[in-house]
Formats: C-alpha cells, structure tokens, sequence
C-alpha cells in the first residue's frame, strides 16, 4: 500500500506528491516543478536516503524544474518516458523558452520508460501508461494494487490537458483518455493540477471521456 502527500508548487500550481510504500517507507516524488519550501521540508523529515525515484509524467517545465535539485539532495532517479526525455534538455520543447525563462537547469533522466514498463517501489509495483496528447511522451503512472493513477496533464477533473503546445495531439489525446477510462473498476486520480478526482466520476461526468 502507498501513502501520497500533495504539495501544491510554483505560480502555476503545480500538483507534486511525494509517494510513500507503507511497508517499507521508501519514497518518490512525481512532478517537482519548482523548488518549494514545503516540499525540501518533507524531504529532510523523511530523510534523503529514502528516496528512489523522482518520476516525470512528461516534460513541460512546470512539472520537471526542480527535478535535478531533488536528484542532487537524495539521490532519487529521474524517470520520464523516451519520447519526453528529450524535453529535459529542450527550453522550445518543455516551454520554459516561450514562457520567457533565460536560463533553465541541466536536467537528464536516469530511466526512460515505455508503455507498460514497470518499477518497484519498496514493494509497491507501479505502471508506465502511455497517454500522448498533451505531449508526445506524455504518460501516467498507475498503482493497480492500489486503484490510483498519477495522470499529469493528461486527465484533470471534468477537464484534459492542452493539446496545442508543440507534440500536442488532440487525436492522441482522444485516444489515451479512453484508455484510462477502459482500466477495469475504479481509480482515485491525482492529476498534475487541480483538484483529486477518481476515474468512475470522470466517465460518468467529465464531456472529454468516453469509454
């Protein structure tokens, strides 16, 4: 079983979370898109050495910024998908360039993940689902044992992420939220902004999901 912590960062209020095995106490953070107070306070109390992995559900630059400060503090392993890695690198492709930021951090990734791979987390298995739309690599990460998915910017309640940013693709984007919406039986969704949701409510609810 996991525990997850929201800590809400940056001007665009970001969602990131800190995610905990509750048999073993290791951890991982999803989505640190900006440096936070909060968030170095919940690393130190949990301790830096717990850490494993620091998994990016794509590569925009309000979801990856802090991602390289927090490898250097615990050194977690970045994990993002091969089709956003290159993201990491890119100021046009994770935005920070048309944003108007001048400089942006080297970041690079440990792991690049493909649909279905798999990671442990002490002894909570999770899942890369591939869920391009809003980017080309753009991706969720799923706890089947424990019904909740990690959705970033693909699956918001009542709402999707934008598909008009470069890679975006609103056929793609058609496509993987009806693949979220086939998962058998019901999910809590953490999404990378806004309010938690869970998947039965979005089907039922949400005018951009169709199963």
């Amino acid at each position: 079983m996991i525990n997850v912590d929201i800590i809400p960062v940056g001007h665009l209020s970001t969602n990131c979370y800190i995610v905990t095995d509750l048999s073993t106490g290791r951890k991982a953070v999803v989505d640190p898109g900006y440096k936070s107070g909060e968030l170095l306070k919940k690393i130190e109390k949990s301790g830096k050495d717990t850490f494993d992995y620091i998994l990016l559900t794509h590569g925009h630059f309000d979801h990856i910024w802090f991602a390289e400060e927090v490898k250097a503090l615990t050194g977690a392993k970045i994990v993002i998908s091969g089709e956003d890695a290159p993201f990491l690198t890119d100021s046009m492709l994770n935005l920070s360039a048309g944003f108007g930021f001048r400089s942006f951090p080297k970041i690079s990734a440990d792991i690049t993940l493909n649909n279905g791979d798999k990671l442990m987390l002490g002894e909570s298995e999770f899942t890369f689902l591939s869920t391009p739309g809003h980017t080309v690599g753009s991706g969720c990460f799923v706890f089947f044992s424990d019904k909740i998915i990690f959705s970033g910017d693909t699956l918001f309640k009542l709402s999707m992420g934008r598909t008009d940013f470069v890679t975006g693709n609103p056929l793609d984007m058609q496509k993987s939220l009806k693949k979220l919406a086939g998962l058998s039986g019901d999910f809590k969704v953490f999404p990378g902004h806004g309010e938690t949701t869970t998947l039965e409510y979005e089907r039922k609810n949400n005018p951009y999901v169709s199963v």
